[in-house]
């Protein structure tokens, strides 16, 4: 068993593409699909199904993987201890929901690379309910998460931002002209919705419930873009955050509803495993995150 292959390997698991793990790791795609086929002969199991284009861990894979993730950081670790050069290389996995992915990342992202141009940013979107455990699983360094305060036994929480979230509508919507709204002004409304396991999803719909809301018509998106040009279509009102509206609000396309959610607290934060040992390059990358988001 050699470090390139559990390279190899960990960078498949967490890509599930053969083509793109080639490309970050300067193979040509046969000897990525060699090099795992090597493994898989001597570990005896298979790891990964072959989905087409795509590839998905199987079991054994799955239970492989904290294994090599383990050795490759214990690797990367006596690398640094040993090293001589200041100069950040290495891999720094990210993983993020679809909000976070669109509408506040990019900006630093590039500003990593500008500033660390020797390091492969490995960028992952998942959804919400799976962020938690790819960090537990290995299959990425660190997470962004949108949602209220996290409290963890086993992952290190840092608070990066508050965020806003608002009621929106079309300026042409039935409510747009309402000083105020009360539950009873939602009666039949069409309710447009993130994807279920989104957190702030979960809470509105459930806020609405409690305050006697009915006979509401739910529709759900996968997408906040799309959730938001039906807005603008006077499809019905959704809750999003400030962030992914603020251009539409800016320019007279979208209007904030006075719907009172007062109560809601939900924050930005960065997640990683309370045992994970941080590398000068991932610590790099925190302290900018922290750094640039919390201007």
């Amino acid at each position: 068993m050699e470090i390139r292959q559990l390279k190899t390997f960990w960078t498949l698991a967490s890509t599930r593409s053969f083509s793109q793990t080639a490309q970050l790791l300067n193979y040509v795609p046969s000897t990525v699909t060699m090099q795992i086929k090597a493994l898989e002969e001597e570990l005896g199991v298979k790891l990964f199904d072959r989905l087409g284009k795509s590839v998905a861990l199987t079991e054994a894979g799955a239970q492989f993987l904290p294994y090599a993730n383990k050795i490759l950081n214990d690797v990367e670790e006596a690398k640094c201890v040993s090293g001589n050069s200041g100069e950040l290389r290495g891999t720094v996995a990210i993983g993020a929901d679809e909000t976070l992915c669109t509408y506040l990342l990019p900006t630093l992202l590039r500003r990593f690379r500008e500033d660390y141009p020797n390091v492969r940013l490995l960028f992952r979107p998942l959804p919400s309910q799976h962020l938690r455990q790819s960090v537990r699983d290995g299959l990425v360094d660190l997470v962004f998460m949108l949602d209220e305060p996290i409290v963890s036994s086993d992952l290190h929480v840092e608070e990066v931002r508050e965020e806003t979230f608002l009621m929106v509508a079309s300026p042409d919507h039935r409510l747009a002209s309402h000083n105020s709204i009360n539950v009873a002004d939602l009666h039949n409304e069409h309710i447009l919705l993130t994807e279920k396991g989104c957190s702030y999803r979960t809470y509105f719909y459930q806020s609405l419930l409690k305050k006697g809301a009915d006979s509401l018509t739910e529709l759900e998106f996968s997408s906040i873009e799309a959730i938001k040009q039906c807005v603008m279509a006077q499809l019905g009102i959704s809750l999003l955050p400030e962030m992914a509206v603020r251009h539409e609000l800016q320019e007279g396309k979208l209007v904030s509803l006075p719907w009172d959610i007062s109560e809601i607290r939900f924050c930005t934060q960065l997640l990683w495993h309370e045992e994970k040992w941080i590398s000068p390059t991932l610590q790099a990358f925190i302290d900018l995150a922290l750094a640039e988001l919390k201007k």
